[in-house]
C-alpha cells in the first residue's frame, strides 16, 4: 500500500496547507494535487503543518499564509528574511544587516519577530523539525543560512504551538519547507545596485536533482554578495545630529534636527590644562578654545562620526544544501538533509573615542615626574617633551600628588580602523526513517545535529594598561634606556621599558606614531560556539471509528540538548581595552518531551481537537504545554475554526547563565531634567549640579551620550506561559458555484495572546521613572549616578542603569488577519493577487505585575495597520509582478515621550508605502531573464532621529522597519536543463 512512499512524501512537502496556504500560483502545487488525484490511495493520509496527525485533509487547523517558490523568486530577494518582512504579521526583526552595525556579536545575522513578541518566541524549522539558533545563548535562527532559492515554500503558523512542536512556539511557527522533487540543473545569476551605486548584489545558485525507482536526491549551491552602504552616503545621515526636543522640549522639535551635532571626541584632542581647555586647528596650531559644533565665531572642532558609520553591513554568503531519500522496501525508507553556511560579515564605525578618565579614576594624566636611573642613581625632575612648551608651565596639580597633570579627550584614528569581521559556518544534518507499520498507522525517527561557529576580529580598541605607560614618559635626559640617547622620550616604567613600550603623543592631529599605535592596539576576539542535538519519534494513525468518522491520534518524543559558549579576549572580558566590559557565557541544557494528539469528529462536518505535550527540562524541570479547538465544515466554501493554547518556553542559556555583561543603551532620558523631585535631590551630585548651574539641572552632550550599565542573567529564572486565543474562517467562494468568484479564497482569524510570567530584563526607562517619579524608590538602586564632575561629565549625570533578567513581565497582543487569494484568465493571460492584512487592535507590555501596561501597538514597528498586496501577470513569455507594502501611521515610544512630559501618541510618523516591480522574459522554455527595482518610488525611510527610541544609530531610523537604502534595481537570468 505504501509503494509510493516517494510521492506521499512529495505531495506531504510540496502541497499548501489549507486554504490560507494553498497558493493559487505555484505550479509545483498544482502538479503535486494532480498526482494526488490519480493516485488518491498513496497519498489519503499526509502530515500537515499546525498538526502531526496525518489525514487527507489538505486543511491546517491552525491560521497558515504561506509564500511559494514563485514569490521568492518573484521577489527576487537574496535573504528570505527580506520577503518575510513584507508579511504584516512580523515585527522589526531584532538583528539584520540594516540595524546591528554596532553589535559587539551577531552582526549581520537574520532574524524574525511574529508578533513583535521577540525572535524568541518564534520557532523556525526545517521541513518541519528544530534548526540550530546562530546567536550565542539564544534560540534565535540565522536566516542567512538558509538557501532562499533551494525552498518549495514558507509555512507562517500563528499562535501558539508548544504543544505540537516544543518550547518557544509562543507567537508561532515559521517553517521552511525544501524542495524535494526537482529534477535536471536550474541556475540562477542576478546583479544589482542601489540608485546610489551602493548596496551591489551579486548571487550565483545552481540546484540539481535526479531521481530513480526508490529515491532521489537534490543539491544546491548558492553564493551570495551584498555590499555595504555607508552613513555619509545618504544626505540625511551624512552629519551627526541630534533630536532638538533635547534643547526646546516642544514635542514638534522631535523631528527637527540640531545638525552639526559632532563629538566632543576630535581626532586632535581636547585638553584641559591650568584651567583652560585648548585644542589644535586643522593647521596642527594650538588654540585655547573648544566648540564643538562651531558657531558664528568659531569653526567647529568636533568629530562627525556619521562619516564613518555603516547603515548596511556588507555580507558574503556560501551555502550548500543536499537531500534526498531511498525506499528499503514498499512500506519503509530513509531520508537525510544537510545544510552547511558559511557567512562573512564586517561592521565598519567611528574611530574609538577615548579619553584619560578611560585610564585614570580622577581623569587627570601627570606630565612631570621625578625619576631615578637605577643604574647611575642619577635623579631629575623630567617633564613629558609632548606637552606643547608654550602652555606646559600653566598646569596645575590637580590631585594632590605633587605632580602636574591635565585631561584629555581624542578620537583614536591614528590606532586602527574600529569595526569587526566576523565568519560564521552552521552544519546541520538530519538522518531518519519513516513509513507504514500496519493498516493506516505511520511512523517518522529521526536524529538532529547542529552545529554554528563563529569567530570574530575586532579593531580599533587599546590595551589600557599599556596606554597608561605610554602616557607616563620623560625626555631621556638620564639615559634610563641605556642607548646612549638623551634626547628622546621614553616610558618611566622600566618593566614596560623592557616589554617595548613606546611613548605615545595624544597632542594634535597625526600625533601617534605607527609604533605607538602598534604598542597600544588591541584587536579584540571573539570565539563561539553553538550546539543543538535532536532524537524524536512519532506515529500516527487512526485509533478507532465513530459515527462521523476515524478518530485521529499522533503521539512522540523529542529529546534535545544545546549547548552554548562564547568568549571574549582576556582584555574584553576585564573591560581593559576601553570597551563593554563583557565576560565569557557558556551553559548547556536538556530537555525529554512527551505529546500526545488527537482529532474526534463529532458529527459530519464537525471535529475537536486537542494536543498535551509534556517537558522535563535539567534547568526548569517540568512543564506542560496543551491546545484544545474545533473545526467545523458549515457548507463547502464555509468553514469555521476556533483553538484555545497555552505554550510554554523555557529560558535560553544567555538568559539564564550570563554573568554582568556591560552595554551603553541610547534612547533615554533622564526624568530629573524635567522635574526635581525628592528622589532626584537626594541622588549624588543632582544637588551640586543644580547649585552650580544656577538652580537648573543641567546635562552636556557626553552626559546624554555616555550612559552605561550591564546587564545580568539569571539562574533562578522560570519558564513562562503563552496562552493565545484564535477564531477564525475560510471562505473559498470558488466552491459556491458562482463563476466570477472561481479560484478565490479569504481567512479572517482573530488572535488573542497573553504571556505570563514572561522572561524579561527591565526596561532602563522604566527603572528611571519608577526611582525618580516615586513609583518605587527601591529601583534607585539600579542607577548610579557621578557623584561629582568627572572629565567629560557632569555632577549628578547618571553613569550605570543595570537590568536584571527576571519573570517579572508580561506581553498582550491582539489584532485581526486577513488574507485574500485570487487568480482568474483574463486577455489571454493570467491574472493572481495576494493580500495579507494585519489590524493590530492591542499590544502592550508589562514591566512588573500589577504595573501599569506599556502599549507597544501602534508604535514605531507596530503600526496598527499593515498590508502587502501581490498583483502578477502573465502573458505568453512575459510576467509582470508588483508588490506593495504599507506600514501605517505609527506613534514615538510613550516611555520616551513621558521623559519630556508628552502624552502619548502626540508626536507620530506618517505612513509608508513601498512597491517593488518585477519583470520576466522566457526567452525559451529554459531560459528566463528577468529584472527589477525594489522601493520604486525611492521613498526615504521616515526621520528618527538620533536621540530618539527607535533610531538605529547611523541610519537615523528604524532600519528594520524601513528602508534606510532607497531605490535598488537588479537583473538576473535563470535557465533549466
Amino acid at each position: 500500500m505504501f509503494k509510493n512512499n516517494k510521492l506521499a512524501r512529495s505531495v506531504q512537502l510540496a502541497c499548501a496547507i489549507g486554504v490560507t496556504s494553498v497558493s493559487l500560483f505555484s505550479s509545483a502545487l498544482a502538479n503535486a494535487q494532480d498526482a494526488a488525484v490519480e493516485k488518491e490511495e498513496a497519498v489519503e493520509k499526509i502530515q500537515v503543518t499546525g498538526s502531526r496527525i496525518r489525514s487527507a485533509s489538505l486543511e491546517s487547523p491552525s491560521p497558515l499564509q504561506t509564500f511559494d517558490a514563485s514569490d521568492i523568486d518573484a521577489a527576487g530577494v537574496a535573504n528570505i528574511q527580506e520577503l518575510l518582512l513584507q508579511n504584516p504579521a512580523f515585527g522589526s526583526p531584532g538583528i539584520s544587516r540594516t540595524n546591528s552595525n554596532f553589535s559587539t556579536s551577531s552582526a549581520g545575522v537574520a532574524t524574525v519577530d511574529l508578533r513583535n513578541l521577540g525572535a524568541s518566541r518564534t520557532l523556525v524549522l526545517v521541513n518541519g523539525r528544530r534548526y540550530v539558533s546562530g546567536v550565542p545563548g539564544s534560540s534565535s535562527v540565522d536566516l542567512n543560512t538558509i538557501p532562499a532559492q533551494f525552498i518549495e515554500r514558507v509555512e507562517i503558523l500563528t499562535g501558539g504551538a508548544s504543544s505540537v512542536y516544543g518550547s518557544d512556539a509562543v507567537a508561532g511557527v515559521v517553517n521552511f519547507v525544501l524542495k524535494d522533487d526537482f529534477e535536471g540543473v536550474e541556475v540562477d545569476l542576478k546583479y544589482g545596485e542601489s540608485a546610489e551605486s551602493d548596496a551591489t548584489e551579486r548571487t550565483f545558485n545552481i540546484t540539481s536533482g535526479i531521481g530513480a525507482d526508490k529515491g532521489n536526491m537534490m543539491f544546491h549551491l548558492s553564493y551570495s554578495d551584498e555590499g555595504a552602504v555607508f552613513s555619509r552616503d545618504r544626505d540625511r545621515s551624512a552629519v551627526d545630529q541630534l533630536s532638538n526636543v533635547y534643547f526646546t522640549n516642544e514635542p514638534e522639535d522631535i523631528f527637527n534636527p540640531v545638525r552639526p551635532f559632532f563629538s566632543s571626541f576630535p581626532p586632535q584632542g581636547r585638553f584641559d590644562l591650568g584651567g583652560t581647555r585648548y585644542t589644535f586647528d586643522s593647521d596642527n596650531n594650538l588654540k585655547d578654545s573648544f566648540s564643538t559644533n562651531g558657531d558664528a565665531d568659531n569653526a567647529a572642532d568636533g568629530f562627525n562620526r556619521s562619516a564613518f558609520r555603516t547603515i548596511a553591513i556588507p555580507t558574503e554568503r556560501y551555502l550548500f544544501a543536499a537531500l534526498g531519500d531511498y525506499e528499503l522496501s514498499d512500506n519503509h525508507s530513509v531520508f537525510f538533509e544537510g545544510t552547511y553556511a558559511s557567512t562573512k560579515t564586517q561592521t565598519k564605525l567611528e574611530p574609538f573615542p577615548f579619553a584619560s578618565d578611560d585610564i585614570y579614576a580622577d581623569g587627570l594624566v601627570p606630565y612631570e615626574f621625578n625619576v631615578t636611573n637605577t643604574a647611575t642613581g642619577e635623579e631629575a625632575f623630567l617633564r613629558n617633551p609632548f606637552v606643547p612648551d608654550s602652555i606646559a608651565g600653566l598646569g596645575t596639580d590637580g590631585n594632590g600628588d605633587g605632580l602636574r597633570d591635565y585631561f584629555f579627550a581624542k578620537r583614536l584614528a591614528g590606532i586602527a580602523a574600529r569595526g569587526n569581521v566576523a565568519e560564521r559556518d552552521t552544519y546541520r544534518f538530519t538522518v531518519g526513517m519513516e513509513g507504514l507499520i500496519f493498516d493506516d498507522w505511520f511512523y517518522e525517527t529521526y536524529y538532529i545535529y547542529g552545529q554554528t561557529n563563529e569567530s570574530q576580529v575586532s579593531s580599533g580598541q587599546v590595551n589600557v594598561q599599556n596606554f597608561r605607560y605610554a602616557l607616563e614618559a620623560v625626555s631621556d635626559d638620564l639615559d634610563l634606556d641605556a642607548d646612549g640617547i638623551t634626547d628622546e622620550a621614553v616610558c618611566i616604567d622600566a618593566t614596560a621599558r623592557s616589554f617595548g613600550c613606546v611613548p605615545i603623543n595624544v597632542w594634535g592631529n597625526g600625533s601617534i606614531t605607527p609604533e605607538a599605535a602598534a604598542y597600544v592596539n588591541a584587536p579584540g576576539l571573539l570565539n563561539t560556539s553553538l550546539t543543538q542535538e535532536v532524537i524524536g519519534a512519532n506515529i500516527s494513525g487512526d485509533l478507532f471509528e465513530l459515527p462521523a468518522g476515524y478518530v485521529g491520534i499522533a503521539a512522540g518524543f523529542e529529546y534535545r540538548e544545546e549547548t552554548s559558549r562564547d568568549e571574549f579576549d582576556a582584555l574584553q572580558q576585564a573591560g581593559l581595552n576601553a570597551g563593554n566590559a563583557i565576560p565569557a557565557t557558556s551553559g548547556e541544557f536538556d530537555v525529554t518531551e512527551y505529546y500526545v494528539e488527537a482529532n474526534v469528529p463529532i458529527v459530519e462536518g464537525l471535529s475537536a481537537r486537542g494536543a498535551y505535550r509534556a517537558s522535563d527540562y535539567s534547568t526548569v524541570g517540568s512543564t506542560t504545554s496543551y491546545n484544545y479547538g474545533l473545526e467545523w465544515e458549515v457548507t463547502d466554501w464555509l468553514r469555521l475554526r476556533a483553538i484555545e493554547a497555552q505554550s510554554t518556553r523555557a529560558p535560553n542559556i544567555s538568559e539564564l547563565f550570563a554573568p554582568p555583561s556591560q552595554t551603553f543603551p541610547s534612547g533615554l532620558t533622564d526624568p530629573c531634567t524635567r522635574e526635581l523631585t525628592d528622589a532626584c535631590l537626594a541622588a549624588p551630585g543632582v544637588q551640586d549640579n543644580v547649585n552650580a548651574n544656577g538652580g537648573t539641572f543641567t546635562l552636556n552632550q557626553s552626559d546624554i551620550q555616555g550612559i552605561s550599565g550591564f546587564n545580568l542573567g539569571n539562574p533562578n529564572v522560570k519558564e513562562e506561559k503563552g496562552k493565545s486565543t484564535t477564531i477564525g474562517m475560510i471562505i473559498t467562494p470558488d466552491n459556491s458555484g458562482i463563476k466570477v468568484l472561481e479560484d478565490m479564497s479569504f481567512t479572517i482569524d482573530y488572535f488573542d495572546i497573553e504571556i505570563e510570567d514572561a522572561i524579561v530584563s527591565t526596561p532602563r526607562q522604566f527603572i528611571l521613572d519608577q526611582c525618580y517619579g516615586g513609583g518605587d524608590s527601591s529601583f534607585c538602586n539600579f542607577v548610579t549616578r557621578r557623584a561629582t564632575d568627572a572629565g567629560n561629565n557632569s555632577a549628578g549625570s547618571i553613569e550605570f542603569i543595570d537590568s536584571g533578567v527576571t519573570n517579572s513581565g508580561g506581553f498582550n497582543t491582539e489584532g485581526v488577519d486577513i488574507t485574500s487569494q485570487y487568480s482568474t484568465e483574463i486577455m489571454n493571460g493570467t491574472f493572481r493577487s495576494k493580500l495579507a492584512y494585519t489590524y493590530l487592535i492591542d499590544g502592550e507590555t508589562i514591566p512588573l505585575p500589577n504595573a501599569a501596561a506599556d502599549p507597544f501597538g501602534g508604535e514605531v514597528g507596530a503600526s496598527e495597520h499593515k498590508w502587502s498586496l501581490y498583483l502578477g501577470y502573465t502573458y505568453e513569455d512575459i510576467s509582470v509582478n508588483v508588490n506593495t507594502t504599507y506600514i501605517g501611521e505609527a506613534a514615538i515610544d510613550d516611555q520616551f515621550l513621558a521623559g519630556f512630559g508628552f502624552e502619548p501618541e502626540s508626536v507620530t510618523i506618517g505612513k509608508e508605502v513601498y512597491v517593488d516591480l518585477q519583470v520576466s522574459y522566457f526567452a525559451t522554455d529554459n531560459f528566463e531573464f528577468y529584472g527589477g527595482v525594489d522601493n520604486a518610488l525611492d521613498n526615504d525611510p521616515p526621520a528618527i532621529l538620533s536621540g530618539i527610541a527607535g533610531s538605529d544609530t547611523g541610519t537615523e531610523t528604524d532600519a528594520g522597519t524601513y528602508d534606510p537604502i532607497g531605490r535598488q534595481y537588479y537583473v538576473g537570468v535563470r535557465a533549466t536543463f
